[in-house]
């Protein structure tokens, strides 16, 4: 049975209202089956050990999101959930005993409802085995195969649990990347990477075709090509439009981020901001130009918000150093190179583009004009700004947060100095095994907590490079 759209909306105002509806992929078993000489071609730095990711790591995360946003299809059930007997029926869309909740919402479920109706079957499997070199025998075989059974292979590659007939795609988990709500707006992906090709393939067809987005369809945005873009030459990526949502940040009801990175070229942020501006979809674009380096990959990898006045960042990239008592050349250009530098432009429909000199600028601007913080902006900082601490927990996603509401966000539980860094701002810092425990026996209301860093596992889902903010699409936030 689909999910129903009666009491589904679609809307998104900021980074920290309280989350009330997102999209997740859990890891399949395509990740299970990534090898080391493949791993770099497919965005990851290391294979990953799947069981240990699933049962030790990602369950709690999907557990979390449960208590907070559905807790009526978990409470009182964490032990039936986490008996070894059932452990994995709970988290698994082709099981019977599967959460189905429709605020925790798996991609597999969507795409097996849409894949139910026989048109879409087959135009979709078509599409797939064209960009996947499929032969038209294992086409026509995958069209007979049932929806569900079909969804599962269309992710993980896998015709059964040892036959694979097409590579996996092991970065749907992070399905932030994949599209980005901007008020009752979807914007859909172009991804940089040829591995994250099928994931925008499905994500077009799931959009535009589940009955949970019919009254959304005209509010779906695809971000055109230039032009005549076959003909350009080169394969730079500021030459191909290019944008990644982890590269896009709705920060206020009429402000977006979009950053300009390793994975979304210029010219991907100049058709975006055309194309929100076209369809009145907020009045300012800020674009943060950060290096083009494989350390930071996204925006969302050197900053994310924790309230209405603050933030977590990385220092050595938030602030540009006075040049005053420089008085060496190797000090005084360290910054200068292009590629490392930081540049800050923001555009305002129907007035003249603006300039920040930090991303600290931009973000105070935010948080005491577009967000009316009456506080002085705090500035949270990855490894306590302490080297090389910094940058070795940036690299582990310590600046990568989801806020589940204000001021109560998830982060990873190797990131020591920055874990210190919170306590010293004030905040509680409690592992989510202890805390699910706390909310099952109700010594704790999810919806009356404040100021906490959640610290959830991290010893494989940091294999993958990418934290709790790439690992959510959120759909549906309280406005703040």
């Amino acid at each position: 049975m689909p999910l129903s759209n009666s009491d589904f909306k679609l809307d998104v105002t900021s980074e920290i209202g309280n989350l009330r509806a997102l999209l997740i992929h859990s890891p399949d078993n395509g990740l299970g089956k990534v090898v080391p000489s493949k791993a770099q071609d497919w965005l990851f730095e290391d294979i990953v050990h799947l069981e240990t990711m699933r049962k030790n790591e990602y369950d709690y995360y999907v557990k979390l999101l449960m208590y907070f946003l559905d807790p009526q299809k978990i409470k009182g059930k964490l032990k039936d959930v986490d008996d070894e007997k059932n452990k994995r029926a709970f988290f698994k869309p082709d099981d019977k005993d599967f959460h189905a909740s429709g605020k925790v919402i798996e991609i597999q479920t969507l795409l097996a409802d849409i894949l139910v109706e026989d048109d879409i079957r087959k135009k979709l499997v078509a599409s797939v085995c064209a960009i996947e070199s499929v032969n038209y025998r294992m086409q026509l075989k995958l069209i007979d195969i049932e929806p569900v059974e079909l969804a599962k292979i269309i992710i993980s590659g896998s015709l059964n649990h040892d036959e694979m007939i097409f590579a996996p795609i092991p970065n749907l988990i992070f399905s932030r990347d994949i599209g980005v709500a901007i008020n009752n707006f979807m914007l859909l992906n172009k991804p940089a990477k040829k591995a994250r090709a099928r994931e925008t393939l499905l994500a077009r067809y799931i959009f535009f075709n589940h009955p949970l987005f019919t009254a959304y369809k005209d509010n779906i945005l695809e971000i055109p090509e230039q032009i005549g873009h076959f003909l350009r030459p080169g394969e730079d990526n500021e030459q191909k439009t290019t944008l990644e949502g982890g590269d896009v940040m709705m920060v206020s009801p009429q402000h977006l981020i979009i950053g300009c990175s390793e994975r979304t070229s210029v010219s991907g942020a100049n058709e975006a901001v055309k194309l929100l501006f076209e369809h009145d979809v907020v009045k300012k674009v800020s674009i943060v130009k950060i290096p083009h380096k494989r350390d930071y990959m996204h925006i969302d990898t050197i900053f994310t918000q924790v309230k209405r006045n603050m933030w977590v960042l990385l220092h050595s990239l938030a602030t540009n150093e006075s040049q005053a008592g420089r008085h060496e050349p190797g000090t005084w250009f360290a910054d200068k190179k292009s590629k490392d530098k930081v540049e800050i432009v923001q555009f305002e429909k129907g007035k003249k583009p603006t300039t920040y000199d930090t991303i600290e600028d931009l973000l105070s601007d935010i948080s005491e004009n577009d967000l009316e913080s009456k506080k002085k902006t705090k500035f949270i900082y990855s490894g306590n700004n302490v080297f090389p601490f910094d940058s070795r927990e940036q690299w582990t996603d310590s600046c990568n947060l989801l806020a589940l509401k204000e001021g109560v966000v998830l982060g990873y539980d190797r990131n020591d100095k920055t874990v210190e860094a919170f306590k010293e701002h004030g905040f509680e810092i409690i592992n989510v095994k202890d805390l699910l425990k706390k909310f099952e026996n109700d010594e704790l209301d999810p919806q009356t907590m404040k100021n906490t860093l959640i610290l959830m596992p991290s010893s494989e889902l940091s294999r993958a490079r990418g934290g709790f903010h790439c690992m959510s699409m959120p759909l549906l936030r309280d406005r703040i």
